[in-house]
């Protein structure tokens, strides 16, 4: 299983997010996902955090917090662990991305855009302010059939998927 970074920079009532459509056999293609990135051997999930924000965005991160970490299972891609990161403060101006299209996204705007069906149910844990938490996501395609929060399956449909 691969580590990954995923951070959600906020400014207000918006995040900045990322429309994935620009890289080519991106498994994220067409959809709006925040800002991160694999992380390279020997690095921390910190470490990796401040180096993809800051290569994708332009933005220097100088706060954050941990929030969770995401476990993705597909039937057509490797498995990942992903680590969950807020972010609102930050020096720097957003520049040009050359993995897609960057955007401040009011937070409930957000939910109208083509998402991954599991990131409802991480960006409810983050707007609640959910504690430190683990949650295991698989999907069979494009389609979330099971999610888990930690260690206790949840039903679905969350936040009135189908």
């Amino acid at each position: 299983m691969k580590n990954t970074t995923l951070c959600y920079i906020q400014r207000g009532s918006a995040y900045l997010m990322l429309h994935r459509v620009k890289k080519e056999n991106d498994l994220n293609e067409g959809k709006w996902i925040g800002v991160g990135g694999k992380c390279e051997e020997n690095e921390s999930p910190e470490e990796c955090l401040l180096r993809e924000c800051f290569e994708e965005t332009g933005l220097t991160l100088t706060s954050y917090r941990y929030r969770g970490i995401v476990t993705f299972v597909s039937d057509r891609w490797e498995g990942e662990y992903m680590h969950l990161f807020t972010a609102e403060e930050f020096t720097g101006q957003v520049g040009a991305c050359s993995e897609g299209v960057l955007e401040w996204l009011d937070k409930k705007a957000l939910r109208t855009r083509n998402l991954w069906q599991g990131d409802h149910i991480f960006l409810d844990l983050l707007e609640s302010e959910a504690p430190f938490f683990s949650l295991k996501l698989v999907y069979q395609g494009d389609r979330l059939t099971h999610a888990a929060l930690n260690g206790s399956p949840l039903s679905l449909p969350w936040a009135g998927l189908s």
